[in-house]
């Protein structure tokens, strides 16, 4: 299938990023990649109508928006050259099925590389995987919120996790991630298509989200209703620049701060009830 790859340029990132990349995925567009200046979003062929990107002109602070048509056959070989192991620190390989080579790290998640934010390559996944070491999930309800390709979902069972929920509102992904679970032989982990609505009625001893900044906001409520007494919330997809908004509303809804980690311009944080 061939995609088409829309790259688009902001003179201010925030809030219109967040308000383009949510526009774009309620018009058949499949995937994202955030960049330090603007956004990548990638769509099939089929699906792609010009039009559909008319609102874009309208917004004063997109400086630069250009398409190009990826072919098939081409993408699939760009994966693999640029799909290199991802390894976090000396515990985690995240690896490919075309990835021969034997990994020595003790744990190792194959991911089947797709147009998916949360492979590993992002400094936000990184750094939930690496965050996750660091709290004990034997025996742990999780959930791991907007799911994407479920890879810490996976890492979650691998660490003794009892239960893990992995919604996503996106089909693809939800498609990709029971795919992704599969592959690794895991067994305690579901994979549902859906949002928040999902939530109701269950209590969780750690929450992990990955997910943008508007949607943590609009998402916090329902955590502090499914998070057990005692349980740790762990957000990231933001930039550090939007920890003090997402700190001040957390803590409203009796979050408690613990700890903030940074990877270039991202950030990770962790709240307990």
């Amino acid at each position: 299938m061939n995609y088409v790859e829309v790259t688009i340029e902001f003179s201010e990132l925030h809030p219109w990023r967040d308000i383009v990349l949510s526009e774009l995925s309620n018009r058949n567009f499949e995937s994202f990649v955030e960049t330090k200046s603007g956004l990548k979003a990638y769509i099939p062929e089929k699906d792609f109508k010009e039009t559909e990107l008319n609102f874009i002109h309208d917004i004063s602070a997109v400086s630069d928006q250009n398409h190009l048509l990826i072919p098939d056959q081409n993408w699939n070989a760009k994966w693999e050259e640029n799909f290199p192991p991802v390894f976090v620190e000396e515990k985690l390989v995240i690896k490919a099925p075309f990835h021969q080579q034997k990994f020595e790290a003790p744990y190792v998640i194959t991911v089947q590389p797709q147009m998916s934010f949360g492979t590993g390559h992002h400094q936000t996944t990184w750094l939930m995987a690496q965050r996750m070491f660091e709290i004990n999930l034997i025996d742990k309800d999780v959930l791991d919120m907007g799911t994407g390709t479920g890879v810490l979902a996976i890492l979650a069972e691998k660490l003794g996790a009892k239960s893990v929920l992995a919604p996503d509102i996106d089909e693809w992904s939800y498609r990709n991630a029971k795919d992704n679970v599969a592959l690794n032989d895991c067994h305690k982990i579901e994979v549902l298509l859906g949002d928040h609505q999902l939530l109701y009625g269950k209590k969780f001893d750690l929450i992990i989200a990955n997910i943008n900044k508007n949607v943590l906001i609009h998402h916090f409520s329902v955590y502090s209703e499914c998070l057990k007494p005692g349980g740790k919330l762990l957000i990231s997809g933001f930039f550090t620049t939007d920890q003090d908004d997402l700190k001040t509303i957390a803590e409203e809804l009796g979050f408690i701060f613990e700890q903030l980690i940074t990877k270039d311009e991202w950030a990770l944080m962790q709240f307990r009830c």
